[in-house]
């Protein structure tokens, strides 16, 4: 997709709308899925789990979080 660069709000209200066809959107859709597994990859473990009490099911979530919160996609977004 091009960029357009508009010298007043005006010259942009009169550019004409890009309307992409539909039949492509879903495909684009797919291919930024991909991307997006590529660069972050899963990090939680697959399966399913059974545990005891709801207590060590929280006690599990905890853990797996702690190890997320380095693997930020925005590291700098406090």
């Amino acid at each position: 997709m091009p960029i357009q660069k508009f010298r007043s709000v005006e010259e942009m209200n009169a550019a004409p709308i890009r309307v992409v066809a539909a039949g492509n959107a879903f495909e684009r859709f797919a291919r930024h899925c991909g991307r997006f597994r590529l660069i972050y990859p899963r990090t939680y473990p697959r399966g399913v789990f059974r545990f005891r009490s709801f207590e060590e099911a929280q006690a599990a979530r905890e853990r797996h979080n702690v190890g997320l919160a380095d693997h930020s996609i925005f590291p700098n977004a406090d």
